[in-house]
């Protein structure tokens, strides 16, 4: 046994990690895409890698390239030569690496990128899915199907969200309001008149307006979709608004949502002891990675509310199952499409369920370098 200057203890069955790569991928949207507060034509994936005993383990964030630079300047010497067994203390000594960096944004999304990498090596290292290596609560996770942005017209919206409900059998969906800030409700009324129409009275609807309304707009807005049966309302307000979205939850029907923007458990905290939600979104490529997702769903339960993965189907599949108070995950459209392309091993989510596979280890998915070649940049 020896002891590794951050402390961690390794023998020769417990491999020590030996550093942390990153790469930057940039793909183009399929169509221009928008929601209430922002627009963009592309998605930047920051890729890492962690290597020990032989076996390398991925994790990603969708993030800014600078992500990149933070885990290769900042977090891969304060991980090399630690315990690959010990996660959670390299979790913790990111996390304290970025004091003077910065933990949230850039800073949170390259942490969260290692530590999801670091899973996926351990289980790999004890030949096991991450799932398993968590214990699982459950075998599948329900999805809802997410895109519906607002640059999309009357034919791309018919054709994405009768895909979901027709082929994919999704019971329910998510399209952006809020369109320029809130500045066009007549058009954001009708889109959501519009999805009611596509799925019909059998599917729940939901709307994210991206924190596009004002308090008193997101409580109007909310009564006129009551006769669409929106059940779902994700950020009616700023999310820093904890103020405005209590004042929301307790004035309108729909669920109130929102933590996407989480970046540690003190967000997360914050939302819950304001009143703010009725259901924490968490963002495993956001909040921490794997092990503060699992402790941001614990402090959810704590105040007796239900956790929603965002985004980044599948990686959030493998955490997701360990959660017994888990509602849902979004099986976004955008993230869907660039894991399809870059990894075998993605999730089909046929019936409206994602169902991580026990037999495939680690995150159970293998990058296809010479599909994701193309998209590399530097």
């Amino acid at each position: 046994m020896r002891v590794t200057m951050g402390g961690a203890r390794t023998t020769a069955a417990d491999p020590a990690v030996e550093g942390l790569d990153a790469a930057v991928y940039v793909v183009p949207a399929d169509a221009p895409e928008a929601d209430g507060t922002l627009a963009w034509d592309k998605t930047t994936l920051v890729l890492v890698t962690a290597t020990a005993g032989g076996q390398q383990g991925i994790g990603w964030s969708y993030t800014a390239a600078a992500a990149a630079t933070v885990v290769t300047g900042i977090l891969s010497d304060v991980v090399a030569g630690r315990s690959a067994l010990d996660v959670t203390g390299a979790n913790e000594a990111m996390a304290r690496a970025l004091r003077n960096a910065g933990r949230p944004g850039i800073g949170a999304m390259a942490l969260s990128a290692a530590d999801i990498a670091l899973w996926d090596l351990k289980a790999r290292l004890l030949g096991c899915a991450v799932a398993t290596l968590l214990g699982r609560a459950r075998d599948q996770v329900p999805v809802y199907g997410s895109g519906g942005f607002t640059t999309y017209d009357e034919t791309r919206t018919r054709e994405q969200l009768s895909g979901w409900v027709e082929k994919d059998r999704i019971p329910r969906v998510k399209i952006k309001i809020g369109e320029s800030w809130g500045g066009n409700e007549s058009r954001d009324l009708a889109r959501v008149a519009l999805a009611r129409e596509v799925i019909g009275p059998g599917t729940e609807l939901y709307v994210d307006a991206n924190g596009g309304y004002s308090t008193g707009q997101a409580v109007r807005m909310a009564g006129q979709m009551d006769d669409f049966g929106v059940t779902w309302f994700e950020e009616p307000v700023s999310s820093q608004d904890l103020a405005g979205l209590a004042a929301v939850r307790q004035q309108v029907r729909p669920d109130v949502t929102a933590g996407e923007y989480s970046w540690s458990l003190a967000d997360s905290s914050r939302l819950l002891s304001a009143g703010a939600v009725d259901c924490l979104q968490l963002d495993v490529t956001r909040c921490g990675g794997i092990t503060d997702f699992l402790r941001g769903a614990a402090l959810a339960a704590a105040h007796n509310v239900q956790v929603s993965g965002h985004c980044a189907p599948n990686l959030h599949a493998q955490v997701a199952v360990a959660v017994p108070s888990l509602r849902h995950l979004e099986y976004f459209h955008d993230h869907q499409r660039i894991e399809r392309l870059f990894f075998d091993g993605t999730l089909d989510p046929e019936g409206g369920v994602l169902t991580p596979d026990p037999g495939r280890p680690g995150l159970g998915l293998e990058l296809r370098s010479a599909d994701a070649e193309r998209y590399r940049q530097g």
